[in-house]
């Protein structure tokens, strides 16, 4: 009998050496002449343990990790092909803490398929909300959609149903789903998960989108930093292509989508939706004025539904379980899961996809297991690097959309990154005003100028230099860039500028010579 190894394809694990430790499984395979076959599959997104190996055994898939090509001859004496022990075995995947204590909905075959073999995702469940949303009327999908509660996962948490609903009674010859896989944030990693390791259930919520709004093209807009991304999702799209989930007749239904792949230099304002269409146009980035709504006006002035990569991703799972099984997930007006992604200096970094409500002390000392330095945590960022500064006294804040702007902070993208106490909240805070500064499309005043203005004030406070004109000088510049910006960008600077200065004033004395010199 064939034995299967899995050996992850997702960059993460290529970046820790993955290609080398399946090229050694290989030779060992070959060498000790072992009827087994390598399986590529993407991440089960707990970092701490990658490259991590599993083999399929008649109790389950055993994992082993993380692993070097050094350790991969050991792993074959000790009998890992039957689950054997070594010093790397976790026992059964399923059962590792990290993953057991997860909700799985948008993630469920993540690390657990072949990302290209339609038959594995069809084995899994896939397909069967497409299957069920070409019998349904466009009004009808929508609805299942609105009704299950899904909110933008790309940060503002905007209802998807409603959306979709504007672009469906919009009325045009063309109308078009775009995607925005732009994944920017520095910390953030989920749609790249996606794409590398389930890139099917990403064409299947497009395609239901289609099937929702009458439109018939699709676009995945991401960036030139995701070379593994573009390459799985463009041939998952060709495969799809041809076994008639893409095209002119979708699963013999006669109705028509199909889809493509478009690659960005990498700008970050290029996640903001109005600069996205700009570049997918082939224009230059920059943001543009709203009204009119994308959804009314958007590529090539044609009704347009931009979603991120979450958002369509979990479309798939509420067409085939329903609205109220989602639904059932989750907080207040926060429902269904969310795919938390947690970094910077914290033990257990990686993807942990469970409902809204888990408290982020929960997230941080519980799930990601404190510091990777063993030192106390001193601030979490949470939204990326516009998200603002939560120390310590706030980790009973739920995840949620409306707990976390109650305490002036934002959810964003999902993405957690940790900081322990030998952090200067200062150099944070300025740094911000220079990301905004160097990442500026430069349309408007607020962003291009304050972003240059809030670097040197930050000098100067660090230099003591009428310290108290200083902070009130801050003040008033984050309140112009919050309300004067014409996107995110500027306009959530101000988010991890106040939040520094607020939560961690001492950070703001300026620094004595001895100091200095440390």
């Amino acid at each position: 009998m064939t034995v299967t190894i899995f050996v992850p394809r997702d960059a993460a694990a290529l970046a820790l050496g993955a290609d080398k430790v399946a090229e050694t499984i290989s030779r060992e395979i070959r060498s000790r002449n072992i009827d087994a076959r390598i399986v590529r599959n993407g991440s089960r997104g707990m970092h701490w343990l990658e490259p991590l190996v599993e083999v399929r055994t008649d109790h389950g898939r055993i994992a082993y990790g993380p692993v070097t090509p050094a350790d991969v001859p050991s792993l074959f004496d000790a009998g890992f092909l039957t689950g054997g022990g070594h010093p790397l075995c976790h026992g059964p995947t399923h059962d590792i803490p990290f993953l057991k204590g997860q909700t799985r909905l948008t993630f469920s075959r993540c690390g657990v398929t072949d990302p290209l073999s339609l038959d594995d995702y069809r084995h899994y469940k896939g397909l069967k909300g497409l299957e069920r949303a070409v019998a349904m009327s466009p009004a009808e999908i929508v609805k299942e959609v609105t009704d299950s509660g899904l909110r933008g996962r790309g940060g503002a948490g905007f209802p998807t149903g409603i959306k979709w609903n504007t672009v469906l009674n919009a009325e045009a010859d063309q109308k078009y789903i775009v995607c925005n896989a732009d994944e920017g944030d520095s910390g953030t990693f989920a749609d790249r998960m996606i794409m590398e390791g389930d890139p099917f259930v990403l064409i299947e919520g497009m395609a239901i989108a289609g099937l929702a709004t009458g439109a018939t093209r699709g676009y995945i807009y991401t960036r030139s930093e995701y070379p593994h991304a573009i390459e799985i999702m463009r041939e998952a799209i060709r495969i799809a292509r041809d076994e008639r989930i893409l095209g002119k007749n979708i699963l013999g239904s006669g109705r028509a989508f199909d889809m493509e792949v478009r690659v960005g230099a990498g700008a970050y304002v290029c996640g903001e939706e109005t600069s996205l269409l700009n570049s997918l146009e082939g224009k230059r980035g920059v943001v543009r004025a709203k009204p009119p709504l994308p959804a009314l006006e958007g590529f090539l002035g044609r009704p347009t539904v931009v979603n991120n990569v979450m958002s369509l991703a979990s479309v798939p799972v509420i067409l085939d379980r329903g609205a109220a099984f989602y639904r059932d997930y989750g907080m207040g007006r926060s429902r269904g899961t969310i795919p938390i992604q947690i970094a910077g200096n914290v033990k257990y970094g990686g993807l942990y996809e469970t409902a809204f409500g888990l408290s982020l002390g929960e997230i941080v000392e519980t799930i990601g297991g404190g510091t990777a330095s063993g030192r106390p945590v001193k601030a979490v960022q949470v939204g990326g690097p516009l998200g603002a500064y939560f120390p310590p006294s706030m980790f009973d804040t739920p995840f949620d959309y409306e707990e976390f702007a109650k305490r002036d902070g934002l959810i964003g993208h999902a993405g957690i990154t940790i900081f322990d106490d030998t952090t200067d909240m200062l150099k944070q805070a300025r740094f911000a005003f220079e990301f905004c500064a160097v990442e500026s499309c430069g349309k408007c005043t607020p962003c291009r100028i304050g972003a240059v203005r809030g670097v040197e004030v930050m000098d100067r406070l660090a230099n003591g230099e009428d310290a108290q004109d200083q902070r009130e000088l801050v003040e008033d510049l984050c309140n112009t860039m919050k309300f004067g910006s014409l996107c995110a960008l500027g306009g959530f600077t101000p988010y991890p500028v106040m939040s520094a200065l607020t939560h961690f004033p001492e950070d703001f004395r300026p620094h004595t010579h001895a100091e200095a010199a440390e």
